[in-house]
């Protein structure tokens, strides 16, 4: 079971950037497809961006893309998320999540979330 640690959050100005982490332990992170979600104050998790477990592939938010960046680092056990050109709307918490599929199971893994906030 893995266990996965995210941070990088904190607070930027509109038009900055940011870099989040999320570490991973205690699993074959190579087992995994990753991605990263996002929750605003009342508002559901919604889908931020995803990678396949070699980084060959990568799936984006229409809101996000051309802005995020997703990419992994396998022998580091590492997912990231690049954020550029960040808005007040990207304000979240942000998570980590990653899914592993067995014999036609997924198991879904989620980290503790670390919190993005963006100033006008």
């Amino acid at each position: 079971q893995v266990q996965l640690v995210e941070s990088g959050g904190g607070l930027v100005q509109a038009g900055g950037s940011l870099r989040l982490s999320c570490a991973a332990s205690g699993g074959t992170f190579t087992d995994y497809a990753m991605g990263w979600f996002r929750q605003a104050p009342g508002k559901e998790r919604e889908f931020v961006a995803a990678i396949s477990w070699s980084g060959g592939t990568t799936y984006y938010a229409d809101s996000v893309k051309g802005r995020f960046t997703i990419s992994r680092e396998n022998a580091k056990n590492t997912l990231y998320l690049q954020m550029n050109s960040l808005k007040p709307e990207d304000t979240a918490v942000y998570y980590c999540h990653g899914k592993r599929t067995d014999y036609g199971h997924e198991y879904d893994y989620w980290g503790q979330g670390t919190q993005v906030t963006v100033s006008s």
